[in-house]
């Protein structure tokens, strides 16, 4: 399949809200984020997370084909001064059609490659529901590191679910 990996723009906006509700409409076990909350939110703040400015506190890569968006990734960074050596992974998503096509591997990697490249950022964390086992492999084989798990941490109907904390050491990545 060719593809493009790129760093989603305002004018991406549109798609990005629509793949993402859809995201937590269909997977609300591997999302903090419901898709009612999110519907609720108005157009400018879908097209605020994809900012292009260099000073954006969060960045969204999407793996496209013409105007079709065929999965997402996103990076946000601290800012406080003691943590700004750390950003978050979120919102991984590529629907199902798409997968098993390498989509979530390119941009996992995309955006650790420009993680790399970013000025005294060390740490890259995230969490992945307890169970999702095709996610956990993936980052583990990005070079993710397990160092918790939150029990209760996020309720799905009637049920409450673990999230599993990862950490990803950039300067290991760097040094190859």
């Amino acid at each position: 399949m060719t593809m493009n990996i790129q760093r989603l723009g305002p004018a991406w906006a549109p798609v990005y809200r629509q793949l993402m509700l859809d995201a937590y409409a269909r997977h609300p076990e591997a999302f903090t984020s419901s898709p009612e909350e999110r519907a609720a939110l108005p157009l400018d703040w879908w097209e605020r997370r994809l900012q292009e400015d260099d000073q954006a506190q969060e960045l969204v890569w999407g793996a496209t084909r013409g105007a079709e968006l065929l999965g997402v990734v996103g990076l946000g960074r601290e800012t406080r001064e003691k943590v700004r050596h750390k950003a978050t992974l979120f919102g991984l998503y590529v629907p199902d059609r798409y997968r098993r096509l390498g989509i979530a591997k390119g941009l996992l990697d995309e955006l650790l490659t420009h993680a790399q490249g970013l000025p005294g950022l060390r740490v890259v964390q995230l969490t992945v529901t307890e169970g999702n086992d095709a996610a956990l492999a993936l980052y583990r084989q990005a070079g993710f590191n397990l160092f918790g798990s939150e029990p209760l941490a996020i309720a799905v109907g009637d049920g409450l679910l673990t999230k599993l904390h990862l950490w990803c050491d950039l300067d290991r990545l760097r040094r190859g």
